[in-house]
């Protein structure tokens, strides 16, 4: 799964649930942007590149959330 993907899962997932989704990619330094999940935060680095599994999991654990809700 890449970063464009993952956005759109959690848009996907906010929106269902009721949860407000909110991508900053100025906030970000280079090619990092923080994705706003409710009162919970993520940064995302390079969007079109594939997330680690490492990398994945952390970001899901950060929003609360399981690969299994996405």
């Amino acid at each position: 799964m890449n970063g464009n993907e993952f956005i759109r899962r959690i848009r996907k997932y906010g929106k269902e649930n009721g949860i407000v989704v909110v991508l900053l990619q100025a906030r970000g330094k280079g090619s990092h942007s923080l994705l706003y999940f409710g009162e919970k935060r993520t940064a995302i680095r390079n969007l079109p590149d594939e997330l680690k599994t490492g990398t994945l999991t952390g970001m899901l654990k950060q929003l609360g959330l399981t690969r299994n809700d996405i």
